[in-house]
Order: C-alpha cells, then sequence, then structure tokens
C-alpha cells in the first residue's frame, strides 16, 4: 500500500519539480512518512531513492522542453559539467560539516527571492539575454560550480535558485529560464544517482515505480507551462518560494 502513496506523490512531485523546482520538498518527506521504518532510518538510502526518482522526471522535463523552447546549450552544457563534478564535492562535503547550518541562510535568501520577484512585476515576462556567448558560457559554469556544490551539500530550492538567477542575471523569460535550470538539474542528480547507486543505497522496488510516476508528473507539468506560458510559471514560482519559505521558517523555529 505504502508504493501506492508514494506514487501518487511522487507524480504529483515530477509535476511541480517540472515547473518552477521543488520536487524534493514533496517526495522526500513522503519517503520518510510511507517507507518501512526499517528502511527509512537510513538518511543516505532515503536521498539514494528519491534522486533515482527524481531524475525521470527531470529528464522527461528536459526533454519537453527541448521540443519547445529554445535552449542555449553551448553556454549551459558545460556549466552542467562543472555542477555534475561539484555535486559530487559537495556531497563528499556533507560527511565533514553539518548542512543544517545553512537554513538560516537559505530561508533568508528565499524571502529576498520573493520579495523581488513580486514587487517586479516585468521580472521575467521578457527574454533579453543580457551577454555575449562566451561572457554568458563562462557566467554558467560559475553559476554551475555554486549551484552543484549546494545540491550536492544541501539541496532544497535548487530549482527556484537557479530559474531566479537565469532570470535575473541572464536576462532569460520565465519558461527559457526553467527549461534551462532542467540542464543543471539534470546533471547534479546524475551525478548523485551514480554516487547512491555504486554504494548500494537505492531502493529500487520502490524508486523505479516512483520514477515512472514522477515522469508521468513531469510531462503533465511541462505541457502546462509551455501551454499557460511566463505569467502562469512566475505565479507557479511565487507559490513554491512561498511553500519554501513557510517550511524552512517552521523546520528551524520548532
Amino acid at each position: 500500500m505504502e508504493t501506492i502513496y508514494l506514487c501518487i506523490l511522487a507524480f504529483l512531485a515530477g509535476l511541480v519539480d517540472s515547473v518552477i523546482g521543488g520536487g524534493g520538498l514533496i517526495q522526500l518527506p513522503a519517503l520518510f512518512i510511507f517507507l518501512p521504518s526499517t528502511l527509512s532510518g537510513s538518511l543516505a538510502v532515503v536521498f539514494g531513492t528519491n534522486k533515482l526518482s527524481s531524475i525521470c522526471g527531470t529528464g522527461a522535463a528536459l526533454f519537453q522542453y527541448s521540443r519547445q523552447v529554445r535552449i542555449n546549450w553551448a553556454s549551459l552544457l558545460p556549466a552542467g559539467l562543472a555542477a555534475c563534478a561539484l555535486s559530487l564535492l559537495g556531497a563528499r562535503v556533507v560527511s565533514l560539516l553539518k548542512p543544517e547550518v545553512l537554513r538560516p541562510l537559505v530561508l533568508v535568501l528565499l524571502v529576498g527571492v520573493a520579495i523581488y520577484t513580486y514587487w517586479r512585476k516585468d521580472f521575467g515576462s521578457l527574454h533579453a539575454p543580457q551577454f555575449a556567448a562566451h561572457r554568458e558560457r563562462q557566467l554558467g559554469i560559475l553559476v554551475g560550480i555554486v549551484i552543484g556544490f549546494y545540491d550536492g551539500f544541501f539541496g532544497p530550492g535548487t530549482g527556484s535558485f537557479l530559474i531566479f538567477i537565469f532570470v535575473g542575471l541572464f536576462g532569460f523569460d520565465f519558461l527559457t529560464a526553467t527549461a534551462s535550470a532542467k540542464v543543471i538539474n539534470f546533471a547534479t542528480n546524475l551525478s548523485a544517482v551514480s554516487y547512491f547507486a555504486a554504494t548500494h543505497q537505492i531502493l529500487y522496488r520502490y524508486s523505479v515505480p516512483m520514477g515512472l510516476f514522477n515522469l508521468l508528473g513531469a510531462i503533465a507539468g511541462t505541457r502546462l507551462a509551455v501551454l499557460k506560458g511566463n505569467r502562469f510559471v512566475r505565479a507557479f514560482f511565487l507559490v513554491a518560494v512561498g511553500a519554501m519559505i513557510l517550511r524552512f521558517g517552521y523546520d528551524i523555529l520548532r
């Protein structure tokens, strides 16, 4: 029965993540709640199972967006490679430091992102890249390094931070920013899945069916985002960031 609940929530996570990121905020708690206690006691196993499911949806979303939205592969592929490498480094550093120390900082950043996006009504409405190709590639690699390390070390909010950076710094519209974020998301997920698979920390009997439903949710979410356009994605972004602010605030205060 727990597999059915996990698959339903994996579908919802895939839908949300494909539009604006943050699917892990749905799927990870679901795994902790519905997995048998003998399995959910291992953080590495829960994270590994989550990542294999997530990469199915991220891959499907990336494929769907690449057919509908122009993605600048020349800039984003180097960024994705940098993110992939630094995600592994971040995962190794977790064993030395406590990622929980980042929670207050991430909360402050999320509040800033929400306020800025809300007050700038035109934010992300137009696609007007700000940099020449070589400069965009260099900045993309820097973003891949920083976000890749963060995703491997801590993770929550990665997709939303990427979208905000691509809109605010690169000048992309929300739809193009979301599609571009999936390239780096896929790279960091691939890095994490490789690590967890090599260390035998994935529950395949749960992650495989969850991955299928996460994929279906991602396809539905991608089609919805492309159909509704930038205004819908912007509104979805604000709702998702608001939910993350409440979640982080609760975790810090409890």
